[in-house]
């Protein structure tokens, strides 16, 4: 048993054959956009740990003046360490991803961050449970005190 349908497009289907040209979404790639690069090998470690630092409940920052070029001449070295003490990597990766969008605000902040300091950014346990919208000034405030 076969059925079949004769398809007749009738004037209120409002069916058109041409295709409208669908609306691209014109992506501005801003070319002075900063990226974090992060730190690769032990003595530029080991050299930024020995310059200035700034302590918080939170994290720890510990900066020197750039000791090496950056891939590219816009992007900000800047490393982001948790010790496994801290908990699960699930625990640890959270808190990094906090700290790196804190940082990526900060960078959009005209003077908030210096890009001629190479950083390294220690998260501590109570980063965790706490909100990102305390952090911030507190992250702000301690690259102000590094500056100096």
């Amino acid at each position: 048993m076969v059925l079949e349908q004769e398809w007749q497009l009738k004037p209120e289907d409002n069916l058109s054959l041409v295709e409208e040209p669908k609306e691209e979404r014109l992506f501005q790639h801003n070319i002075s956009m900063v990226k974090l690069e992060s730190l690769k090998k032990s003595y530029q470690f080991k050299k930024t740990l020995k310059e200035k630092r700034a302590h918080s409940d939170y994290f720890s920052i510990f900066a020197t003046k750039n000791f090496y070029k950056p891939k590219y001449k816009s992007n900000l070295l800047i490393s982001f360490v948790m010790k496994k003490k801290i908990g699960n990597a699930v625990k640890r990766n959270r808190i990094r991803r906090k700290l790196k969008a804190i940082v990526q605000i900060l960078i959009k902040k005209r003077g908030a961050i210096d890009k001629d300091y190479t950083y390294i950014v220690f998260g501590k346990s109570n980063a965790y449970a706490q909100k990102q919208d305390v952090l911030l000034p507190l992250m702000e405030k301690s690259f102000s005190k590094l500056k100096e």
